[in-house]
């Protein structure tokens, strides 16, 4: 067990140091060294696969069940109205800015401030495995999916994303589909050929009007946006096909496997979904984890956007200092005192049950 203040001090250098090396997914090879050397100055045995580091607590004991501690390093790129040096972690009024600070550094730190404060305990309901993972801003296959197999079986999850410290303890998942119309090309002054765009927008109407008959407590019903279309090559020819894409935001009320066989049976178009594997995830209110958040205060909420949570296939609870709001601004920040209260709450809510 370590001195809290001194685990803040040490993380609040870490996300420092992190935020000043780029760490663009699939390029996140500096900040996965910082990482491994944090750990290794340490005397910590890091493990390491790709960008992906991972660590487990000192009497580790197969015998015990395991938690999971994961947040990301990789940020997205800076947004273009950045009017500060995105690389550069300033600090101005309790703010610390800069690229990958509130999504998902902030969370990071702190989760492994946590790890350190029970690294050293002998009497351990639990066993800790702390992943920081590559690759979450693109969902890439080599991120934290990439380790499940080497990290051993784990209990629950809990995911480092920025939550306003609030439990999320449902997040939807997503598919993206491609999506042809198909019909017969011809000369448009004829009457002539079978407009593939007038095919399209029958199906597009289903899309926008459709509602599945069941819907998640916790993340309401799932959402589908038409958000490309591609059609035509010159004004007189009627078009043979006819392309869209459509963002389908899954819940836990079908599968992602189900939700797509019900799109395909009620539309015309060719659909073809560029992944499944992106699911819609949730940990039960009655889990022990979150009843002791909800005992110290913290609410519960089901989170419309997405983390790694879709790709770890046990209970996973998303909790974490910061905004997602603030996620992927120009000129991000995270509140110093959101860091010191999201290692006070990850300690607190793991000593209720560990």
């Amino acid at each position: 067990m370590k001195d809290k203040q001194r685990l803040f001090e040490d993380a609040l250098a870490l996300l420092k140091q992190l935020i000043g090396l780029s760490s663009l997914s699939k390029e996140e090879e500096f900040t996965a060294d910082l990482i491994d050397r944090f750990f290794q100055e340490r005397d910590i045995k890091a493990h390491r696969k790709g960008n992906n580091v991972w660590v487990y607590n000192a009497h580790y004991d197969i015998t015990k069940p395991t938690i999971l501690l994961n947040s990301h390093h990789d940020t997205v790129k800076p947004n273009t109205g950045y009017t500060r040096d995105p690389l550069a972690a300033t600090v101005e009024e309790d703010k610390l800015f800069g690229l990958g600070s509130n999504d998902a550094g902030g969370c990071l730190v702190s989760l492994i401030a946590t790890f350190l404060y029970f690294y050293q305990q002998t009497e351990l309901k639990y066993n800790f495995c702390l992943v920081a993972s590559a690759e979450e801003e693109i969902s890439g296959k080599n991120g934290v999916e990439s380790v499940l197999d080497d990290i051993g079986p784990i209990d629950f999850a809990i995911v480092g994303e920025p939550t306003l410290l609030d439990l999320a303890i449902a997040e939807k998942g997503l598919m993206v589909l491609d999506c042809t119309a198909l019909g017969t090309a011809g000369h448009a002054a004829r009457n002539e050929g079978d407009n593939a765009i007038y095919k399209a927008i029958k199906d597009i109407e289903w899309f926008q009007n459709y509602t599945f008959e069941r819907t998640s407590s916790t993340l309401g019903p799932i959402k589908m946006s038409v958000t490309v279309i591609q059609a035509g090559s010159q004004h007189n020819v009627v078009p043979a096909t006819c392309n869209f894409v459509v963002d389908v935001r899954t819940t836990d009320a079908y599968s992602n496997e189900e939700t797509l066989d019900i799109i395909k049976a009620h539309v015309k178009s060719e659909v073809t979904a560029r992944s499944t594997r992106l699911k819609s995830s949730s940990i039960p209110e009655t889990h022990p984890i979150v009843k002791a958040g909800i005992l110290l205060g913290r609410k519960v909420y089901g989170s419309p956007t997405m983390s790694d949570q879709a790709l770890i296939p046990v209970p996973s609870l998303k909790l974490g200092p910061g905004d997602s709001a603030r996620s992927h601004m120009a000129n991000e920040f995270i509140y110093i005192d959101e860091i010191r209260a999201g290692i006070d709450l990850y300690i607190a809510m793991l000593e209720k049950i560990v």
